[in-house]
Order: structure tokens, then C-alpha cells, then sequence
């Protein structure tokens, strides 16, 4: 990974530039972090029985808010 750091007058580093290709690949992964998550809880809960297609529909909405936070 290629960073660029923000610092101060300091020189303490405040921010970081990653290229767009860079930036999106590290929230495709926190993304796929966050599907195991969620589906790591949902076997421990064992509280529903959610359809193939509905966990899919409910996994699309969750990925599509995620992207939209992250260009914001």
C-alpha cells in the first residue's frame, strides 16, 4: 500500500491520501469483515430462520449504505 501522510506543523501525521483503487479494495474488505461479523452473530443467536434470498436482499441494502457512508 502506497500512503501519503497529512502532518502538521509538528509533524504529526493527521490524515492519509490513498489512491481511489487503494481506498476502495480496504472497505471491500471491511465490508466482507463486516458480512462474517453479522453472520457470525447471527449463528450464536439462533433466534430466526431468515430465507436465502431475503439474507441476500438484507446483505445488498447493508453493502449499498456502507458504500454510501464511505463516499460521503
Amino acid at each position: 500500500m502506497k500512503a501519503q501522510f497529512i502532518t502538521d506543523k509538528k509533524g504529526k501525521k493527521i490524515g492519509v491520501f490513498l489512491s481511489i483503487d487503494e481506498y476502495e479494495r480496504i472497505m471491500d474488505e471491511l465490508d466482507e469483515a463486516g458480512c462474517v461479523q453479522a453472520f457470525d452473530k447471527a449463528i450464536k443467536e439462533k433466534d430466526e430462520v431468515v430465507p436465502a434470498r431475503k439474507a441476500f436482499e438484507m446483505i445488498a441494502r447493508r453493502r449499498k449504505r456502507a458504500r454510501v457512508k464511505a463516499h460521503v
